[in-house]
């Protein structure tokens, strides 16, 4: 084994360790959550390692590293997921390899996902943001809808061709009555959620914790959590 998989090896293991304790401790089966690993800046040889490893589900923030690793990495079994803000001119690269749209905040962003996944003959998943630090009617420090215009935004989804509401995701905001209080801000999103699935009952995702909140998280309900430092390590700043 190389050092590099011995040692993502051993961060999994303490990921997969903290995990199962938290769905131990809120009476949940370790099977109702799915780990995703976030590959930022990481390259596709990690990627390799990591499906040898036991992971299925991978996740990308930006689609200049997301397009061409997800190339090298095609003939893997692996789900893909977008979780950084998306603007429209990347919605074609975007699709061409996500299985999954985390990040989905707004109405112009949905027609333009939808008329990209029709052009390439493709089913989208997609997970509506919810910025839980966002005034009605505006989008969150790091993106997201408020809470008020999640049914909106589902409604459109539904309508959408080739799109497909899976449900919501969420980031610990840094800012408003939730900063730094990660499990009220989970715990409110599950009540979006609950609201979201009376008219949406297939929308049962829910993407919420990351390295340093997962516990919460998966106390709260969320069906998964995306985790990238605690198994990949602190990449060394560039220059």
């Amino acid at each position: 084994m190389t050092d590099r998989k011995a040692q993502l090896a051993a961060n999994l293991a303490q990921v997969e360790e903290r995990i199962a304790s938290a769905c131990a401790a809120a009476g949940r089966r370790r099977e109702e959550v799915t780990l995703i690993v976030v590959t930022k800046t990481y390259p596709a040889d990690d990627v390799r390692i990591l499906h040898e490893l036991g992971v299925r589900h991978v996740a990308e923030n930006r689609d200049q590293d997301a397009a061409p690793k997800a190339t090298a990495c095609a003939d893997l079994s692996l789900t893909w997921h977008f979780v950084g803000q998306l603007q429209t001119n990347k919605v074609r690269s975007v699709t061409s390899y996500a299985d999954v749209v985390q990040s989905v905040d707004r109405a112009k962003l949905v027609t333009a996902l939808s008329a990209a996944a029709v052009r390439g003959e493709r089913e989208l998943g997609c997970l509506i943001q919810v910025a839980l630090d966002a005034e009605s009617g505006e989008r969150g420090e790091r993106g997201g809808v408020a809470p008020d215009g999640v049914e909106e935004l589902a409604a459109a989804i539904g309508a959408a061709p080739r799109l497909r509401l899976d449900g919501l995701m969420t980031v610990a905001p840094l800012a408003g009555e939730y900063a730094g209080r990660q499990r009220a801000a989970f715990d409110r999103l599950m009540e979006i959620s609950s609201r979201l699935r009376a008219g949406h009952p297939t929308a049962n995702m829910v993407s919420a914790g990351m390295s340093g909140d997962l516990e919460d998280a998966v106390a709260a309900g969320a069906t998964h959590v995306r985790v990238g430092t605690a198994v990949l390590g602190v990449r060394p700043r560039l220059g």
